[in-house]
């Protein structure tokens, strides 16, 4: 089936931007939320307050979009020179426009001595061919060209402006210019598989997908998040054959899905244990809290999560989580024994339903033949199981930590 993609690029205008002054979020906003919309990123392009850079852009980028952007330089100021450079570029000139000025009345009606000087009249100043969209946030409009079927928007670089202005006004138009069709994505995570090996596991699968859906890899520490997103034009066809290709992937991968929506992993635990009732503590020496961390950033989390001891130390080990002098002693911190002990006495000392215990050698020293550097013991407790493993994360202090807080939770909903 042939679909319509309707491509975009962006173009931020500012030498803030180059300079590294600001940071460009306004693009990173606008992608998600046109991509929402179902249209397709062609590029992102920053360029300096230049008309020379600002029409050279335009051209390359009327070369491969239907829709060119621009966010910046549309302000009364001399450095918001985006105005006359569209004037010029549109072989037009510039016209007073009455409505700007009553739009701005209409937004400082509510501030008595608010009066329009020179610069803010400059506003009402636009390109004589152009569509006025006026800005229900700023004094500077909004301006649509239109160009061999193509569409040229500039817009405040103002992100609340910005934002105000692509929500309202210009997602809506170009979706209505353009009939767009419906964009839909799934995600499915997985864990156990590194990219490569995972990529060769469902090569057959994949390469059966429909044209219309494609398949993108977001490795994230130990998880890989498998991303269908899908292009068609009657959105409950699209989603009814995305969740039979799904079905196809949980008979390939089984298990090792761990979940079928982009959700952190801490989150998806959390309403799990939230649904059943559940509290949970854990006891940390190689996370160094790290897990009640995840846990704790999720409003709400006073109802599945009870308390955590970081038992960094075997004093803490043995004094408050009551681990056996001797087992440390001949059995060493990073071992099932001790983590075990770590666990259960954990879930009775807070009086939690459930529990999660690590400990391991994070690095880079410390390691043995034995016992190499990211080494860790993990163990999940509740009244009537305790589940134990050992892992083997590498030589990289950070990644252990990470790896071993993603691998605890995920134990933790194996048992839940």
């Amino acid at each position: 089936m042939a679909i319509n993609h309707v491509k975009v690029e962006i173009i931020t205008i500012g030498d803030e931007i180059l300079i590294g002054q600001i940071v460009d979020t306004n693009s990173a906003w606008m992608a998600t939320e046109l991509n929402k919309s179902g249209f397709e990123l062609a590029q992102i392009t920053s360029v300096h307050d230049d008309a020379n850079h600002i029409i050279e852009s335009l051209e390359m980028a009327l070369k491969r979009a239907d829709v060119v952007l621009f966010t910046g330089g549309i302000g009364p100021t001399k450095d918001d020179i985006t105005k006359q450079t569209l004037t010029k570029y549109f072989n037009t000139k510039l016209v007073f426009d009455e409505s700007v000025i009553l739009n701005i009345e209409k937004l400082f009606s509510t501030r008595p001595n608010f009066v329009i000087n020179e610069l803010t009249r400059l506003q009402a100043m636009v390109p004589e061919n152009c569509t006025v969209i006026q800005n229900q946030v700023g004094t500077a409009p909004l301006t649509w060209f239109e160009k061999d079927g193509k569409v040229i928007v500039s817009m405040p670089g103002v992100p609340y402006e910005m934002k105000n202005a692509m929500t309202t006004e210009i997602i809506p138009r170009l979706q209505n210019h353009f009939k767009t069709p419906v964009l839909l994505h799934k995600t499915v995570q997985v864990y156990g598989y590194g990219e490569s090996i995972l990529a060769l596991m469902i090569k057959d699968w994949e390469n059966e997908l429909p044209d219309y859906i494609s398949l993108a890899y977001l490795p994230n520490s130990g998880i890989v998040k498998l991303r269908l997103s899908g292009l068609f034009d009657d959105i409950l066809v699209l989603e009814f054959i995305m969740n039979q290709q799904i079905d196809k992937l949980k008979n390939i991968l089984g298990n090792a899905i761990v979940a079928f929506e982009d959700i952190p992993i801490e989150k998806l635990v959390g309403n799990l244990l939230k649904s059943k009732g559940l509290m949970v503590a854990t006891a940390e020496s190689c996370t160094g809290g790290n897990i009640a961390h995840q846990f704790t950033l999720i409003p709400g989390s006073s109802e599945f999560f009870k308390g955590s001891i970081v038992a960094y130390s075997n004093e803490i080990k043995t004094n408050i989580l009551q681990v056996s002098a001797d087992d440390l002693e001949k059995q060493g911190a990073v071992s099932q024994t001790v983590v075990e002990q770590m666990a259960i006495n954990v879930r009775k000392l807070l009086k939690a339903d459930i529990s999660v215990a690590t400990s391991g050698i994070a690095g880079p020293t410390g390691g043995t033949d034995e016992k190499p550097v990211g080494t860790v013991w993990i163990s999940v407790s509740s009244a009537e199981i305790t589940l134990s493993r050992e892992f083997r994360f590498g030589a990289l202090r950070e990644q252990n930590i990470i790896r071993s807080t993603q691998a605890a939770l995920l134990m933790l909903k194996e048992i839940i």
